[in-house]
């Protein structure tokens, strides 16, 4: 099987959310704007004589008492299909560093999954054709897929559809007060399910081109979210305070991230933020440029 194999589970960004539909069984249709930081947790795999999962980071509290962590259905669910289909999956020894905060809107825990299966599929040298392991991502979480392909992405459906987008690389802060926020309490105190698509996105790399592009955009789990957890909304008013050139909320909350013009002004802003708020999850990144579709 081979040497330790080590995973980034970057934190996943939504510039902007839409949320365009809902389907007859409840999940909702949404139209996201989706990019990568540089800086996530962190997954090693290696051989091992029975299965055993390790936590260790900042945040590894949050998962200490959880049941049916992601990770480990992730790797329950491949070892039945790799199984299934006459390969391989012995037992392995799975290390989590957790360096995200638990319920924070930045796809954490559908990272950890994704980055699990890339990383399980070559420590067990294991091979599963393209569409079955987007499905098993599928069946793992709606932001699995995206978080499995790990690039800047435009996602409609229910999270299944990915396109990729060329998106720059932007300069960024991300800030959370550390209050979790449940993604369907959040989704339960929306008013408007049926709000417009996101529209056809610009063409240039330029920065300024971008920001005043994603200021035209939203995040339609903003307004329920902050009416759960008003700190949201005080998160992004002093993410502006520190010159950030746009600053939202990702996800369902509550990590909000703001853009910067460059690391130069992203990590002093995150060194003042830090020093007033010693007690938040405050980090500067740089998200990953995307390619050309």
């Amino acid at each position: 099987m081979g040497e330790q194999v080590v995973e980034k589970a970057g934190a996943k960004i939504n510039l902007a959310l839409h949320v365009t539909g809902r389907r007859a069984d409840g999940y909702h249709l949404l139209d996201s704007l989706v990019t990568f930081a540089g800086h996530g947790d962190d997954l090693s795999f290696a051989a091992a004589t029975e299965d055993q999962f390790l936590l260790s980071g900042r945040f590894a509290s949050g998962l200490a008492d959880e049941p049916g962590n992601l990770v480990l259905r992730a790797r329950d669910r491949l070892r039945q299909w790799l199984t299934d289909a006459g390969q391989a999956a012995p037992p392995v020894r799975i290390t989590l560093a957790k360096a995200l905060p638990v319920a924070s809107g930045i796809g954490g825990g559908s990272a950890d999954a994704a980055a699990a299966l890339r990383g399980l599929m070559r420590v067990w040298n294991a091979t599963l054709p393209e569409p079955h392991l987007s499905d098993l991502a599928l069946s793992l979480g709606a932001d699995v897929p995206m978080c499995l392909a790990g690039r800047p992405a435009m996602v409609r459906g229910i999270g299944e559809q990915l396109s990729s987008v060329a998106l720059p690389a932007f300069a960024m802060v991300l800030v959370n007060p550390l209050i979790a926020v449940s993604t369907p309490g959040v989704f339960r105190f929306l008013t408007r399910r049926d709000n417009p698509p996101i529209p056809p996105l610009p063409s240039s790399t330029d920065l300024g081109d971008w920001i005043a592009f994603l200021k035209t955009l939203r995040n339609d789990l903003a307004a329920p979210a902050q009416d759960l957890v008003p700190e949201i909304a005080e998160t992004c008013r002093l993410l502006e305070e520190s010159g950030a050139l746009l600053a939202r909320m990702s996800g369902s909350g509550a990590t909000c991230f703001g853009i910067y013009p460059d690391m130069l002004h992203a990590e002093a802003a995150a060194a003042r933020l830090a020093a007033a708020h010693p007690g938040a999850y405050i980090q500067a990144t740089e998200t990953l440029a995307g390619e050309t579709p």
